[in-house]
């Protein structure tokens, strides 16, 4: 059985939110950040940069919310988190999957410090653009992949909820709003928010 290291109020909803819709059986180990929890030497032995979540399966471990997305997507295809290799869709799902890391947190730091970077310099660019590009992206809809949801979804939903929603870093748009609110009435969602509230 798979085990996520997860915390409430931080990245770990990602992964929380994403094996709510894998509907795999897994244990939650809660590990408190706020008591220091992820700097013992049992946990930094899974995750060595003493962040959550992590998850094991079996004797795979594994940290970073996007990276345990694309893992559990495939390890539970029946799911449908992600598109097959070889599928056409699966560029664009991979494309956004990896966007929320390497452009919205990011993103979200400049906006919240209101650091100024050259955006030949910044591997994100720009906050701006990078908020304009998932605007033009989100206005298609319902999904990234069009009707298809998928983990790229969650990581996306995930980062837009934290930002703009829960603490309003990311100015709010509609596109956002009506993505986040798809996002927010999915199921899984919902139990992945009931457990993160205790």
């Amino acid at each position: 059985m798979m085990k996520l290291y997860w915390s409430p109020r931080s990245r770990s909803f990602t992964a929380l939110w994403l094996m709510e819709e894998a509907g795999v059986p897994y244990e939650r180990v809660l590990t408190d950040i706020a008591t220091g929890a992820q700097r013992t030497p049992e946990y930094l032995a899974i995750n060595p940069m003493g962040k959550v979540p992590a998850l094991q399966d079996g004797d795979a471990t594994l940290a970073e919310a996007a990276a345990i997305c694309a893992y559990v997507a495939e390890r539970c295809p029946e799911a449908k988190l992600a598109p097959p290799v070889g599928e056409p869709s699966r560029a664009k799902y991979l494309y956004w999957l990896f966007f929320g890391p390497s452009c919205i947190e990011p993103a979200i730091v400049q906006l919240a410090t209101k650091i100024e970077m050259n955006p030949v310099a910044a591997g994100w660019g720009d906050a701006q653009r990078v908020v304009d590009v998932l605007d033009a992206a989100l206005q298609k809809g319902p999904w990234l992949l069009g009707e298809n949801f998928s983990a790229a979804d969650i990581v996306i939903g995930s980062g837009l909820n934290f930002g703009v929603r829960l603490f309003k870093m990311i100015p709010s748009r509609p596109s956002f709003d009506a993505y986040i609110a798809r996002c927010m009435a999915r199921p899984a969602f919902q139990r992945a928010e009931k457990i993160a509230a205790g």
